[in-house]
């Protein structure tokens, strides 16, 4: 494939793939805690940490990272205590982290509004041999937790009260999922850009849930979807010359419309298997007894 003879999209293939993954292995925690739009939301305090990283003439992306981290562990402390000033607080910080990202951006010497636009929309096929390095090590650490603590997180996502009586640290393992998205948000910008990856944490999971019932089904249907619309909207940009970023989260889209449309038919074969299950299993209910079914002792 003529594709595959440029180094530079063979680091974009590549980062693709982990993208395509991680973004929907932390997704799904998010759409259980009903917070689909955490992602979005640390994506506007990364970019503060893309502009300080570019004043401070150092990598963006990590200070980034710790950027988004501070920022992540800052909304939860708000979802904690924040109470009914919670909202407005943090449209505050997602704000004005977009603000400060901005602003630092213009003045550091290496800012500039095509720089601003790689990282809020992605640029796939700008990656280095450094931001790979970089991906394969955060993106490590997310599927650690993602995969290796799935059972706890699922617990606590789904029930937090559940999750207390038995005994889970709660707001540890909330604070964890945090900063988990906040690494995973920083991993997929330069793939689908800061103001897109929420999409690609949300939607993948959204259509997986539209086929399947289980937790361990839609987290491998989310993630099959991640991968294949990743992989798919990279190699399009590459040939047709589209924005990456936007190329995927389109693709997303259209797989969501197409699961959503097999739920139905899913959903009545489902109801008929049922239905017939219950037919097999059906009782007989034993007539009134007759005086010669009665015998007398004495």
């Amino acid at each position: 494939m003529e594709i595959l003879n440029y180094a530079f999209m063979q680091r974009a293939l590549i980062a693709a793939l982990i993208v395509g993954i991680t973004a929907p292995a932390i997704g799904i925690y998010l759409v259980q805690r009903r917070q689909a739009l955490m992602g979005d939301g640390i994506g506007h305090v990364a970019l503060t940490g893309v502009g300080l990283g570019f004043l401070l003439n150092t990598s963006p992306v990590w200070v980034a990272t710790a950027v988004a981290i501070a920022g992540s562990v800052v909304m939860e402390l708000i979802r904690w205590y924040g109470k009914t000033r919670g909202d407005l607080a943090l449209a505050m910080l997602f704000y004005g982290g977009m603000a400060g990202g901005v602003m630092l951006m213009n003045l550091s010497g290496a800012g500039s509004n095509a720089n601003l636009g790689t990282y809020l929309f992605g640029s796939i096929t700008t990656v280095s041999p450094q931001d790979m390095t970089t991906i394969y090590v955060l993106a490590g650490l997310v599927l650690a937790i993602t995969v290796g603590l799935r059972r706890q997180l699922f617990a606590v996502c789904q029930d937090e009260e559940f999750a207390r009586v038995t005994g889970l640290p709660v707001r540890l393992l909330n604070l964890l999922v945090a900063v988990t998205a906040a690494v995973t948000v920083t991993v997929a910008m330069r793939v689908v850009g800061l103001l897109l990856v929420s999409a690609l944490m949300v939607i993948p999971v959204a259509a997986a849930q539209q086929i399947s019932r289980s937790f361990a089904v839609t987290f491998a249907v989310a993630v099959a979807i991640g991968v294949a619309v990743t992989l798919t909207g990279t190699t399009t940009s590459f040939y047709v010359d589209v924005p990456s970023g936007a190329t995927i989260v389109l693709f997303a889209i259209g797989l969501f419309v197409i699961f959503t449309a097999l739920a139905a038919p899913l959903a009545k074969k489902r109801a008929r298997a049922a239905a017939e299950a219950a037919k097999g299993c059906t009782l007989e209910v034993p007539g009134s007894r007759t005086p010669d079914d009665v015998s007398v002792s004495g």
